[in-house]
């Protein structure tokens, strides 16, 4: 697509999406999918949910089970068979009501080739993000215009083998870009989660924080003082204080006198890593209501599972909404078990807690984006309480998020040999689309000057 026909294509998209669209006769009864719902020339449509039946699509995808994602797919759903890995689909039937007949999961790590696409295949890779989310390796011709969009390939029919990685929401590492399905080959178009393609996002990796998390949790619960040399000690003293619970009788403890509990925000799926870190650390059981039980369940997670109690007494961490992670509602939610526990800590995990460093350069270099984010380390001590904790009640904002950053992006895009990056988040405002558009344009210029095969040198398997 050339770039007048890009820009062309997003005004069209941007129509689609208008947030005063009511569905009427006159518009067809529903909303047009935008062009990048839509695998070019292929009959696919991915995370589409909310536009219906689209014209032409024979097979629609489903990257994993949050409701940014699912919108409007209900029990209701009959317009084709859905895709997805076999953890959303026991998600989507079990939160959703799906008729089991229209959910056909697939296996990770395995090409599968899609019935009535053209003998298009498809790989699921694992992506980092929540329990069952996936990023799908789409392999095979253009056979078709399908979707919406007045823009229309011009390779259909050809011979030529087409490459597209749609991203969903990821946590970009290097074992996706060393993935066997994905490494030494081009990708013609990478359909990319976008949601901190900003550099003020360069928030610290997941297996530091997670470890960090569990720690903090583990001194407080213990009693052990936070900041052990002399002069941070002395510094920090009233945050010891409020943390030391050494001087509690053993009776009492058994009466739940100085019991601290540990509460941990989550999303309706997600950030289950942190809570049973925290567990493991804290030798706890975890506690949530039967409904979010009944969530965890439908995930393929043993240790997770034997974690589990009914009984909040015998959890010492609860799983809560995210938004029950703030000063008043956290109160509330404690004094239920009032005479049990006598303190409270809550986490926050959410990459919106990060606040970049006072002077940070919002222009770096790229070599400076991953020379800086690669010299940082993240640990327990840096982890403080939010503004109205008190001795009592403690929250502490958790940089964690389940999404790439932006340090991890630009890793991504430099490790990944790629032909075009489509964003596929924040692009409702042309403004928006602009500023990570240059930033895309830097990364391809960086890429340029790299072998086609190198990768940034990560840290550890699982991190760069």
């Amino acid at each position: 697509m050339t770039s007048h026909k890009e820009n062309e294509a997003w005004k069209e998209a941007s129509v689609a999406e208008d947030r005063n669209f009511r569905p009427t006769k006159s518009n067809g009864g529903r909303r047009k999918a935008p062009f990048y719902k839509v695998m070019q020339g292929m009959p696919i449509a991915v995370d589409a949910f909310r536009y219906g039946t689209i014209p032409g699509v024979t097979a629609y995808f489903l990257t994993h089970a949050h409701s940014d994602h699912y919108t409007n797919l209900s029990a209701k759903w009959n317009s084709g068979f859905i895709y997805c890995s076999e953890g959303t689909a026991n998600l989507i039937m079990h939160m959703l009501g799906v008729n089991p007949k229209w959910v056909r999961p697939l296996p990770l790590d395995v090409a599968t080739t899609i019935p009535d696409t053209g003998g298009v295949q498809v790989t699921l890779i694992e992506a980092n993000h929540c329990p069952g989310s996936c990023l799908f390796l789409f392999e095979g011709p253009q056979t078709v215009n399908a979707g919406d969009s007045a823009y229309k390939s011009p390779l259909i029919g050809s011979s030529r083998l087409f490459r597209y990685l749609h991203c969903g929401d990821f946590r970009a590492s290097p074992a996706h870009v060393n993935h066997p399905a994905i490494k030494g080959k081009r990708i013609d178009h990478c359909y990319l989660d976008t949601t901190y393609l900003d550099p003020k996002y360069c928030f610290p990796p997941q297996p530091q924080v997670i470890p960090a998390c569990a720690e903090l949790a583990r001194r407080i619960v213990a009693g052990i003082p936070l900041h052990e040399d002399a002069a941070r000690a002395k510094q920090n003293r009233t945050m010891d204080r409020w943390v030391t619970t050494s001087g509690v009788k053993t009776e009492q403890k058994e009466q739940g006198i100085g019991r601290t509990l540990v509460v941990v925000g989550t999303y309706s799926i997600g950030k289950e890593r942190i809570v049973k870190a925290i567990a493991r650390a804290l030798q706890t059981k975890v506690f949530c209501d039967s409904r979010k039980a009944a969530i965890l369940r439908c995930q393929a997670d043993p240790e997770l599972h034997a974690l589990l109690t009914k009984d909040p007494l015998e959890g010492g961490v609860h799983l809560v909404p995210l938004g029950v992670i703030a000063s008043d509602r956290l109160k509330e939610y404690v004094e239920r078990f009032k005479g049990h526990y006598s303190k409270a800590v809550g986490f926050r995990p959410t990459g919106w807690t990060f606040t970049a460093p006072t002077g940070s350069d919002m222009l770096p270099s790229v070599q400076t984006i991953i020379s800086r984010s690669q010299s940082r380390t993240f640990t327990y001590a840096q982890l403080s309480p939010m503004k109205n904790s008190t001795p009592a009640l403690q929250i502490y904002g958790v940089p964690y998020s389940e999404h790439s950053s932006f340090f991890e992006l630009t890793c991504f895009a430099l490790s990944l040999d790629w032909g075009r990056m489509i964003a596929t988040v924040n692009v409702g405002s042309e403004n928006s689309r602009k500023k990570m558009g240059k930033w895309i344009e830097r990364w391809e210029a960086e890429r340029k000057k790299r072998a086609r095969d190198e990768v940034v040198s990560a840290r550890a398997d699982d991190y760069w």
